[in-house]
């Protein structure tokens, strides 16, 4: 049954419909690709001015290879101790500038979607918190773990300058929603995700004439399929690992015995114990070929995240957030990572809050406009949550 609290968010929001949506378009036409720095600015400075009329203090902090990202906390944190939650987006997208011309952002208001390059990954997501902060705000209620807010500017390329922040303000928080798009057109929560590692497989071998002298040769190539062959025997589909070689070159002609081979090595991964094994045994291949060695590097560079306890009591707390509202709520699995990842190895986190729709990097994307409401009203109702999660409804 709707509680007063859930009915009285909810109303709220319905009533900002025009005006969250109005934002998210003129957001979504601020391209910002990862790829080209000065492109986040713009789009941090359009945040900032909202947050600041939020109560907010907002920090924007430059990139030396990336748009750099934005940090904003509520005036309470200022005083020590004060605990605190962190709601985590990337402001940086995938797409190209000038995609907007082939991909213009519409309403569609018989469909009930909103279309746009980066809409749904993830501008979408990044409305949500300004318009759940702005309903807690305008309700007049008070959170009792502050919100923060982190916006990177490298998420789409891997989050490598912005990794050390992520990981100092998730080691701050008590919980993080990552406002990630929703798991398919269902709206599943990202309770898990797997972790996600790269190797390069480079083979050695002997170069020769294939037609006048073959057996002074030893190919790399040769070698290599009986590589590829050893790691794909290695997928364990039903224990969620994965392992795909995605490319391969070498040799440098047709009568030639191949003198060098590379490959690059996808892996996924769906605990950590898993971590361990998957490198062992990929760094513990050996070549059977005589003449060819094997030079082997890389690692799983992002590690999984996993239901574990503090998880699943955020989860539980948020499902409850969804019954107050009559919404049963359902948890998956992502194949991909996400800065998700990086927090949940500090602190509780829950990812997947974000919009639900589709196309994520296709030239389809789009999200549910009613659903941008949905998520929205979630979001408030969880960072209204008690600092104590056993606290819940008492």
């Amino acid at each position: 049954m709707a509680t007063e609290l859930s009915k009285q968010i909810k109303d709220h929001i319905v009533g900002l419909k025009e005006e969250m949506i109005s934002f998210l378009m003129e957001l979504t036409k601020m391209e910002s690709p990862s790829l080209i720095p000065e492109t986040q600015r713009p789009v941090q400075e359009f945040l900032k001015e909202p947050l600041e009329d939020l109560g907010f203090q907002v920090e924007l902090v430059p990139g030396n290879k990336t748009g750099g990202h934005l940090y904003a906390e509520h005036t309470t944190t200022t005083r020590p101790g004060t605990p605190r939650q962190l709601l985590l987006g990337h402001t940086d997208t995938v797409w190209p500038i000038g995609t907007v011309k082939q991909m213009p952002v519409i309403w569609d208001k018989e469909k009930d979607v909103v279309k746009g390059p980066g809409i749904f990954d993830m501008k979408g997501g990044i409305t949500q918190i300004i318009f759940a902060l702005k309903t807690i705000h305008d309700l007049g209620h008070s959170p009792q773990l502050t919100p923060t807010v982190l916006l990177n500017s490298d998420e789409e390329i891997g989050s490598e300058e912005s990794h050390p922040y992520i990981e100092k303000y998730a080691k701050r928080s008590d919980r993080v929603f990552v406002m990630e798009p929703a798991l398919g057109l269902d709206g599943l929560i990202k309770t898990t995700r797997r972790g996600v590692g790269q190797f390069t497989v480079k083979v050695i071998g002997k170069a020769a004439h294939s037609g006048l002298a073959p057996e002074q040769g030893a190919s790399a190539i040769q070698e290599m399929s009986h590589v590829i062959q050893k790691l794909h025997s290695l997928n364990r589909p039903e224990e969620g690992l994965g392992i795909n070689v995605g490319t391969v070159s070498g040799g440098t002609r047709a009568n030639v015995i191949a003198a060098e081979c590379s490959a690059v090595v996808d892996v996924r991964v769906s605990s950590q114990s898993q971590v361990g094994w998957i490198e062992q045994e990929i760094r513990s291949l050996k070549p059977t070929v005589p003449g060819t060695t094997l030079e082997i590097s890389g690692g799983v560079d992002r590690a999984p995240m996993e239901s574990n306890t503090r998880n699943t009591e955020l989860w539980n707390a948020f499902q409850n957030c969804g019954r107050s509202l009559e919404i049963e709520l359902v948890g998956g699995q992502s194949g991909g990572a996400s800065d998700g990842n990086i927090t949940s190895l500090h602190t509780a986190t829950l990812d997947g809050l974000g919009s639900v729709g589709d196309g994520a990097h296709a030239l389809h994307e789009f999200i549910c406009a009613n659903g941008l409401l949905e998520r929205t009203t979630l979001l408030a109702l969880a960072i209204l949550l008690p600092k104590n999660l056993s606290d819940q409804g008492n």
